[in-house]
């Protein structure tokens, strides 16, 4: 992420790749203040085995297109709402990567944060039986629930 503040938001990403049992690790490098380190961090961890990277920036958003700069993995970016325009500046900059530079966009806030480690282990259940399994399990318990507030006594009956 590409700062301190953006971890309120980016928690939510770790909580959905920890349900899933996979494994990952916050890391605060700004595309703009701490190029190099940041540089160094994906070189680094590209090497060390990272399958996708996940990046959530707030206002230019350069975080994920900086990122894919730098890897041939996929890279996923989470727009933040750190600006006065609410995050859409934030999802732009991530959706209009030019060509050769390829970052999903997530929505913003909160359910883009999740919704990138679904994505996330959407690619890597390609590969992996046990968590294609998990992802089916996470699928039809959302749909279960859903289910169970249209019946009768549920929270959306009166």
């Amino acid at each position: 992420m590409g700062s301190e503040s953006d971890m309120d938001i980016m928690k939510e990403t770790g909580s959905m790749l920890k349900g899933f049992g996979l494994s990952f690790e916050f890391c605060i490098a700004s595309a703009h203040r701490s190029p190099n380190f940041l540089a160094a961090y994906v070189k680094r961890t590209d090497a060390g085995g990272t399958k996708v990277f996940i990046a959530g920036a707030g206002a230019a958003a350069a975080l994920p297109g900086a990122v894919a700069a730098l890897t041939a993995k996929p890279v996923i970016g989470v727009p933040l709402a750190s600006s006065s325009l609410q995050g859409l500046d934030s999802l732009l900059s991530i959706a209009q990567m030019p060509a050769g530079v390829a970052v999903a966009a997530m929505a913003i806030g909160p359910a883009g944060a999740r919704n990138s480690a679904i994505l996330a282990a959407q690619i890597l259940a390609l590969s992996d039986r046990r968590l294609a399994g998990k992802l089916r399990k996470f699928k039809i318990d959302q749909e279960r629930k859903v289910a169970e507030k249209n019946r009768p006594g549920g929270k959306s009956s009166g």
